[in-house]
């Protein structure tokens, strides 16, 4: 059931509810506008979803993507598939066939299906409002590879150092990746960005392409106008989904030559965790991170481990605060198996969700898409600050409590940052994520133009002030319970 707390508004009889220490938000100290907060249901987990009761679909799906009973995610991260078929968990190539030679038209087989992506796909767009939708390919098929296969690495025929037999196949590729986007868009899906590579410095025994920067660059120049002549130019290309953040960094300096031509750079946490900004000019990514191996935990708090939400809360915040991401999306987010790689666990038919999805939530929920980041001053002690001005004006300001009581906290805006004067207008409510809480509202007070609230311990807490003239109402925000 979702419930409306009564918003407070000013009034010096509540001054001593204040909080002892007050962060100040500075609306005209910007940093890096956020994209988003997501999720992959790639390698057939979207198949996982589809083969759930009805209801239970509807029940993943709202917590994934619905803002009122979910996380509110509003990133989704397809994988465009290039294996033969979809034996194993393998995701199957929308033209598995070679036509014999990169000069030939390739063969198309869509299934209208995706490996259950679309229908994944159509949901979020228009059930739930989702407007990015990343395509992401972890390999070109076979027949375009130096190996032969898919799988096992191996390199795309025709950039610098991969010369094979059959040709030169990087045109044939970008066409491969231009059809597929066309097929969505024939769905009535809108994919927003595409990327060409995964892990490319990994070798696996699925589906697994090797690059370096210069070999990702010659592909770029291809990519890029073969979606201009396709009428895609609202298309980003993103590069290089590198398996750490500072891989990724590496590859910044010889990218430099397509720099006009890319979109994001797109980096996993996998060998190092987003932790300072990347050298570009370009909104940086993190799209894949996950505790892989961690037995499936739903737990908030234990004592820190890897699996757990309080970790991923603080995970993200480095990210953003940290690095400057503008986005952030964890490996998987339903499907079955005692593993902590996703969020929402499928178990006799029925989802759980973890607190690792809350996690996100918090996050999701507060920042939403467009959302920039703005200086604050002022610190309580033990608890981590970030503020973000959403684009209808409203401020989320998040809190991380590390201590072992409860901090009392309040929250203003700075005299002449752009808020229409001091103080956090006269409304203001705030939520939580705790062991014992999803996104809950929180009691605050609004007294002499300062938000207060108290931050439980080990919980993670959003205040969100309603400047007056925001398109916001306080009165009409609400969150799941």
């Amino acid at each position: 059931m979702i419930r409306l707390i009564a918003t407070i508004t000013l009034s010096r009889a509540l001054q001593h509810r204040q909080a002892g220490s007050t962060i100040t938000v500075d609306l005209s100290k910007t940093y890096q506008t956020i994209d988003g907060f997501g999720t992959s249901q790639a390698f057939q987990r979207a198949v996982q979803m589809s083969k759930l009761p009805e209801a239970e679909q509807r029940h993943a799906l709202d917590l994934l993507f619905s803002t009122t009973k979910g996380a509110g995610l509003s990133i989704l991260r397809n994988g465009i598939g290039s294996s033969p078929d979809m034996s194993s968990d393998h995701m199957v190539s929308i033209a598995p066939k070679s036509p014999g030679s990169p000069s030939k038209d390739l063969i198309f087989a869509w299934d209208g299906s995706d490996n259950k992506q679309l229908w994944v796909s159509q949901e979020a767009q228009h059930t739930y409002g989702v407007q990015t939708i990343y395509a992401d390919a972890w390999s070109a098929p076979g027949y375009m590879k130096t190996n032969g296969n898919d799988a096992n690495g191996g390199s795309l025929c025709g950039v610098s150092g991969a010369t094979c037999s059959s040709g030169d196949w990087k045109q044939a590729y970008a066409n491969y990746l231009v059809r597929y986007i066309q097929y969505y868009k024939e769905a009535n899906v809108t994919i927003t960005h595409v990327g060409f590579l995964n892990e490319p410095e990994l070798t696996t025994s699925y589906a697994s392409m090797r690059s370096n920067a210069q070999q990702a660059a010659d592909f770029i120049k291809v990519l890029y106008p073969t979606l201009q002549k396709a009428n895609l130019s609202s298309v980003g290309i993103n590069c290089c989904d590198a398996e750490g953040w500072q891989s990724q960094a590496g590859m910044l300096g010889t990218l430099k030559s397509v720099d006009d031509m890319l979109s994001v750079i797109t980096a996993h946490s996998y060998t190092s965790s987003p932790s300072s900004p990347m050298n570009t000019k370009h909104k940086t990514w993190q799209t894949e991170a996950g505790d892989l191996q961690g037995a499936w935990t739903s737990a908030w708090y234990k004592s820190g481990g890897a699996g757990e939400g309080w970790t991923w809360a603080n995970n993200v915040y480095t990210a953003l605060v940290n690095a400057n991401a503008s986005a952030y999306l964890y490996w998987v987010g339903v499907q079955a198996g005692n593993t902590n790689s996703h969020m929402v666990h499928i178990s006799n038919g029925k989802v759980e969700a973890s607190k690792r999805l809350w996690a996100l939530g918090q996050w999701s929920l507060f920042v939403r898409p467009g959302a920039v980041r703005v200086g604050t001053s002022g610190s309580a002690s033990g608890v981590k600050t970030a503020a973000f001005r959403n684009v209808d004006g409203s401020v989320a300001v998040v809190f991380l409590n590390s201590g072992g009581s409860a901090a009392k906290v309040g929250v203003k805006l700075a005299s002449g940052g752009g808020g229409g004067g001091g103080g956090g207008g006269d409304k203001a409510k705030a939520w939580y994520t705790d062991n014992t809480h999803e996104a809950a509202e929180l009691d605050a007070s609004v007294a002499d133009g300062v938000a207060s609230a108290n931050i439980p311990s080990r919980a993670m807490a959003t205040i969100v002030l309603y400047p007056a003239g925001s398109a916001s109402s306080a009165s009409k925000a609400s969150r799941p319970v």
